[in-house]
């Protein structure tokens, strides 16, 4: 009996053992994921900070290149105005030299007629 009792005890306390492994393999196993967690959401912050510094040095980049080539573009946009507005006056000019001509051409056409037959109808009179 006094058999059965100790190793009863010795079955209780080893039973008592593995219960308290297990609790600690479960404390273990939830920090573990904790500290996983914890990794993730730090990598995320460090990914996130990266990333706003590469945008924030991209935007500056931009800035530089466009303010590097503003000039080329006024000055492409001033030289455009200038050819455009040299084009004006020539067309303004050449209308104003000629107009006269053109409207004197025009009323010679309309107004000097000379009656002829049609080259179809001397052809079947013939």
């Amino acid at each position: 009996m006094v058999c059965d009792h100790l190793l009863s005890a010795q079955q209780s306390h080893g039973i008592q053992t593995l219960l308290e492994a297990e609790k600690e393999a479960a404390k273990i196993v939830q920090q573990a994921r904790q500290y996983r967690v914890q990794k993730l959401k730090d990598a995320r912050a460090e990914a996130s900070k990266e990333i706003d510094e590469y945008k924030k040095a991209k935007e500056q980049e931009f800035k530089s290149f466009e303010s590097s080539h503003a000039g080329t573009t006024s000055n492409a946009q001033t030289a455009v105005d200038r050819e455009t507005d040299a084009n004006l006056r020539n067309i303004s000019e050449s209308f104003n030299k000629n107009k006269d001509q053109v409207v004197k051409k025009l009323l010679d056409r309309v107004v000097l007629v000379k009656p002829e037959l049609h080259r179809n109808l001397t052809k079947v009179q013939a």
